[in-house]
């Protein structure tokens, strides 16, 4: 069992606050969305709970230990991290790109055991890319590339698992297909942390919602305690429909409400 604490946290950056006061703990078992419209501070965080941001205050901790206290292998031993946007310039095998994932694990110069080639194989297959190993990561499609990414992620087989932006370049399908391996992480006891832009999908498959806007942590609870027409129109200045089709969440945007309202905290 892992617990990751957020405390207090403020991140500033080119002289302004990004983050205020944030604070919020997260378990094992849990699949946890970050939502909340553009410039809310939503990759900032996932960079701040990934250890890559000195905070002015406060701090993010697993088990009670400072991220920032870590050793760079043994924060990715930790946590797994796929930023937004990755891009991959040199022309490796898909198959090399996920063994990646594995070098947290490994001594400086050391080869790789068979434990290592095992978690390799496990990711590749719960991704669904086992087809492309051989295939040249530069040549791929944007969303065998982006698979191919999350392969890499879960190869480290670390119990924090954040991943900013994953459906940005994924067709329905494989968007559906990577939120019911982002669940079935999270069953499997992985703490996955996701940056969604999709509602719709936040909605259906997350456990817990943490709405951010203008750098402030506005809900944090339950998809239908966060994803309510007040806080919609407050933070994404929209009108929306909230409701279920055949037992599942829905989040329909329907038209951009005016004048917007002033978001309420916490």
């Amino acid at each position: 069992m892992v617990t990751l604490s957020i405390e207090a946290l403020r991140i500033d950056l080119g002289g302004r606050a990004i983050l205020h006061g944030i604070d919020a703990e997260m378990r094992s078992g849990s699949l946890i969305g970050v939502i909340g419209p553009n410039g809310a501070g939503k990759s900032t965080l996932a960079r701040a709970v990934t250890g890559l941001l000195r905070s002015a205050s406060g701090r993010v901790a697993i088990d009670g230990t400072n991220v920032r206290a870590f050793s760079p292998a043994d924060l990715g031993r930790r946590i797994a991290y796929l930023p937004q946007g990755q891009t991959v310039h040199w022309p490796l095998t898909a198959e090399r790109l996920v063994a990646l994932g594995r070098l947290p694990h490994l001594a400086p110069f050391s080869a790789m055991a068979r434990a290592d080639r095992d978690a390799i194989e496990r990711a590749m297959a719960r991704a669904d890319v086992g087809g492309l190993r051989e295939r040249v990561v530069t040549e791929l499609s944007g969303g065998e590339r982006a698979r191919v990414l999350i392969a890499r992620a879960l190869a480290a087989e670390a119990p924090v698992l954040v991943v900013d932006e994953p459906l940005a370049a994924l067709d329905p399908g494989h968007q559906l297909e990577l939120m019911d391996l982002m669940r079935a992480e999270a069953e499997a006891g992985t703490l996955v942390l996701l940056i969604l832009h999709d509602l719709a999908m936040a909605a259906r498959f997350c456990d817990r919602l943490l709405l951010l806007h203008e750098g402030r942590l506005v809900a944090d609870g339950a998809p239908g305690a966060v994803l309510t027409p007040e806080y919609l129109s407050d933070c994404y200045n929209i009108r929306a429909w909230t409701g279920t089709i055949e037992g599942q969440a829905v989040v329909l945007p329907i038209e951009r409400s005016s004048p917007p309202g002033a978001a309420k905290l916490r």
